[in-house]
């Protein structure tokens, strides 16, 4: 499925990943660098900047209490969707690739 969203940068692909359980912004930040093998860092200002970004688009919403300092995340059905839909993108990629090779 096309659409303006994608493709994702690497930094939004981790963090719609990451937002796919409720997570606060450190703890994203260690789980990526985990996920990437240390290949992938983001700086605080990166992640918050970033989580503004993704709460604007309606792809993560927070389900913590306003109150609340640490303040929690979590993926909404239109993030997973497009989440869904880059991995798609991506898989197609590879396919187009591995045939490629196979030649």
């Amino acid at each position: 499925m096309k659409t303006d969203q994608l493709p994702l940068t690497e930094t939004i692909f981790y963090l719609l990943l990451v937002f796919s359980e409720p997570t606060y912004g450190y703890l994203a930040i260690k789980k990526i660098e985990a996920l990437s093998l240390g290949n992938v860092r983001i700086a605080a200002g990166t992640m918050y900047g970033a989580i503004e970004n993704l709460l604007k688009a309606n792809m993560i919403v927070q389900v913590s209490p306003p109150e609340e300092r640490r303040k929690i995340y979590h993926i909404t059905d239109y993030g997973r969707k497009i989440l869904t839909d880059e991995v798609n993108r991506m898989k197609h990629c590879t396919r187009l690739f591995e045939e490629m090779e196979e030649r």
